[in-house]
């Protein structure tokens, strides 16, 4: 197993147990494990279709071609790679949380991810954002990207604001080969929905993974306090009573819902997590459950 400051090699080993679902046939670019919509000439047989002048003879069906008198060419299923992206929120906000930040549970969420789609023959893509597309990787098919995906996500900048709207649809357009597009952010900024619809509408199958700190869904505070926002620098003086707290919960829970409503009126999947959900218990059970992962 390749050495890795993300994860342990022996949590490596039991992720190559498991492989993505993708819900619908994508076209691939090279050939790989999956099927394809595309009819080729791997060994599961698909459908026929008559001969047209310039086609293979050798997939002639010459047996019918005994019986009927006519030519007719066997369709077989292509296997393809599946593109698998991952997009991460690398916005100033994300750099929050204790003992581990939601950018560190973010990267080593998608090197597990990433590592899976490796070993599959998968293409996985990796891009980073906040108020704009930054450090975009070059796809890595096989085993043998395995490193230069952690090392990537180990050097992953962080800062800045986030532009939802503007950033994935920026990637969406960028893109020529659609496939399961995986967001890991705290979703805390304007334009979400315009950035999802943008990738849904370009055929992405579109999961969204919601990680927030413990401490943001139910925080110890009270008290007389300045509060920071952590992207705009901006301060607020507020008295946090058990009356304020408890109305912050439910302002937090109704966040939290409507993004997973977001989520399921267009076809997307969602699944929320602290970072003090163990990794093991969010991809063998939270993304198995969900369908994402078999």
């Amino acid at each position: 197993m390749p050495a890795s400051s993300l994860l342990s090699p022996s949590f490596l080993q039991k992720l190559e147990r498991l492989s993505f679902v993708a819900r619908r046939q994508f076209s691939g670019q090279l050939q790989g494990e999956r099927r394809s919509p595309r009819k080729g000439a791997s060994v599961e047989f698909a459908d026929f279709r008559e001969y047209t002048p310039g086609d293979d003879l050798r997939y002639v069906d010459w047996k019918a071609f005994g019986r009927l008198e006519r030519l007719f060419l066997k369709l077989f299923v292509e296997e393809e790679d599946l593109s698998i992206h991952l997009l991460i929120d690398t916005s100033k906000s994300m750099d929050y949380g204790s003992p581990m930040t939601k950018a560190e549970y973010a990267r080593r969420l998608a090197a597990a991810l990433g590592f899976i789609g490796l070993t599959e023959y998968d293409r996985i893509t990796v891009a980073a954002f906040s108020n704009e597309l930054i450090a975009n990787m070059a796809p890595l098919r096989g085993k043998s990207g395995i490193q230069p995906l952690f090392k990537y996500l180990e050097n992953l900048p962080s800062g800045g604001g986030t532009d939802f709207a503007a950033t994935l649809r920026r990637y969406a357009e960028q893109r020529r080969t659609p496939g399961i597009a995986i967001v890991l952010s705290d979703f805390y900024a304007d334009g979400v929905a315009e950035g999802l619809k943008a990738l849904a509408g370009r055929r992405f199958q579109v999961v969204l993974l919601h990680i927030v700190a413990p401490e943001e869904a139910d925080p110890e505070l009270m008290g007389d306090l300045r509060l920071v926002d952590s992207e705009t620098g901006q301060t607020k003086e507020v008295t946090l009573s058990p009356y304020v707290l408890a109305q912050y919960k439910e302002r937090f829970r109704a966040f939290c819902a409507d993004l997973e409503s977001l989520a399921r009126r267009y076809g997307m999947d969602y699944a929320r997590m602290t970072t003090a959900i163990p990794f093991e218990d969010v991809l063998f059970r939270y993304l198995r459950r969900g369908g994402l992962l078999r």
